[in-house]
């Protein structure tokens, strides 16, 4: 087997010349074809990837030899020979992700067609701006990738996404870990070991989705993330759009309302003021001061704090109150998406988040509102659908970036 590593090290290829730099270029591009579609024939690479079929065969048996393809069946034909149909080895190399919340951690590793063979997630977790926090992190990722099960040199990326203003060309947050010279994902490789690259949370969200939806989704969607903050993802022909600065999104933090609150950002009356996980949870424990009744009265006389999860679990029990809430998040997120889709005109609309898990109750109050505000035509042009992909969403999400990345698929 070769060193895998060597073998999609980009970085030290790109000074190499001849024909092993030449011949590694079209082996990984025969990787990222069949990643994309699959199981393929010599005749179907050869057309693809515009080769002569000697050569596909030569380097496609070392990508054979290497462990990295397989022959997988022959095509059923009527007569004549049947052509041999090749397929990437799923256990050869895996790509690990991680999702990097206010409240939590997720972990997954994927195979390379992107499959999870592991997650995990550490709930007992708060993310703040220090550097306990920073080597916190740093000592959680290793700890996943020794203990998963998976032999290091097999893993070969690491996509990191968190909340927060992200630009994965610098590899560095604006909100988090902002005092250090080094870039954030240098500081990761060095204490994790694996190369990585770092994400904004909605945006590796969103590319989850867009890559594990179907054909109907289209090319051009808007991911409105409703968690305990808001921002959007954009896929546009098919790419995410990020924006001069790679800070396109920020949705959140659009002043949507004269309420006078003043959001983290330091702005008021921000979207994320009113439609956010936070905002939920602070109106709740508002309402319930009030002496409004709700089946979380007991919690909250215990003086525990109440989650966004927590309003959702008894709005599915039927407590009117959490039920008025999430409606009236649903009704004012609906007048914001029509704003979006009267802009971008997109083929679908996906609700994820937090939020998204309360279904009905919070879909029906949206799609109303985006009707009565949006243009008509836009409206019946749009698609809407709650997430399919739950908690796994972001850390699936930035292992496929990194997928992406080391293949030559981005």
């Amino acid at each position: 087997m070769i060193s895998l590593k060597e073998f999609f090290n980009k970085h030290d290829d790109e000074l190499r010349k001849g024909v092993v730099h030449k011949n590694n270029v079209i082996k990984r591009s025969i990787v990222a074809h069949m990643a994309v579609n699959g199981p393929s024939t010599i005749a179907e690479l050869t057309a693809a990837l515009n080769m002569s079929i000697p050569t596909m065969t030569k380097l496609l048996g070392r990508l054979v030899n290497d462990g990295l393809a397989y022959e997988s069946g022959k095509v059923e034909t009527t007569g004549g020979r049947r052509p041999i149909i090749f397929d990437l080895t799923s256990s050869a190399i895996y790509f690990a992700g991680v999702n990097i919340g206010r409240d939590n951690i997720q972990f997954v590793v994927t195979d390379i067609q992107n499959n999870i063979t592991v997650n995990g997630e550490e709930t007992d977790f708060v993310l703040v701006d220090t550097d306990a926090c920073l080597r916190h992190i740093c000592e959680s990722i290793s700890n996943f990738i020794d203990t998963c099960g998976i032999e290091r040199d097999r893993i070969l990326g690491l996509g990191v996404c968190m909340a927060g203003r992200v630009n994965p060309n610098t590899g560095r947050s604006y909100k988090y870990f902002t005092d250090h010279e080094r870039a954030l994902t240098d500081i990761i490789e060095s204490a994790v070991g694996i190369r990585n690259l770092l994400e904004n949370d909605t945006r590796a969200r969103c590319y989850a989705e867009y890559n594990a939806g179907s054909p109907q989704d289209g090319q051009n969607i808007l991911y409105l993330h409703l968690g305990r903050g808001v921002a959007i993802g954009i896929v546009m022909d098919g790419k995410l759009f990020y924006g001069k600065s790679g800070f396109a999104g920020e949705f959140g933090h659009t002043p949507f309302f004269d309420n006078e609150k003043i959001c983290w950002c330091g702005k008021k009356g921000c979207l994320e003021t009113e439609i956010s996980g936070v905002a939920v949870e602070e109106k709740i424990v508002d309402q319930l001061h009030r002496g409004n009744n709700s089946i979380l009265r007991e919690k909250f006389e215990r003086g525990e704090h109440i989650h966004v999860d927590d309003v959702i679990s008894a709005a599915r029990r039927d407590d009117n109150l959490s039920i008025e809430l999430i409606e009236e998040v649903g009704e004012k997120a609906g007048k914001s998406v029509a704003f979006l889709i009267n802009i971008f005109n997109p083929e679908t609309v996906i609700i994820g988040g937090n939020l998204s898990l309360a279904g009905d109750y919070i879909m029906l109050p949206l799609k109303a509102s985006t009707n009565k505000y949006s243009l008509n035509l836009v409206y019946k042009d749009t698609r809407f659908r709650l997430s399919r992909m739950g908690r796994n969403a972001g850390a699936l999400g930035a292992a496929m970036l990194m997928r992406g990345k080391i293949i030559g698929l981005a």
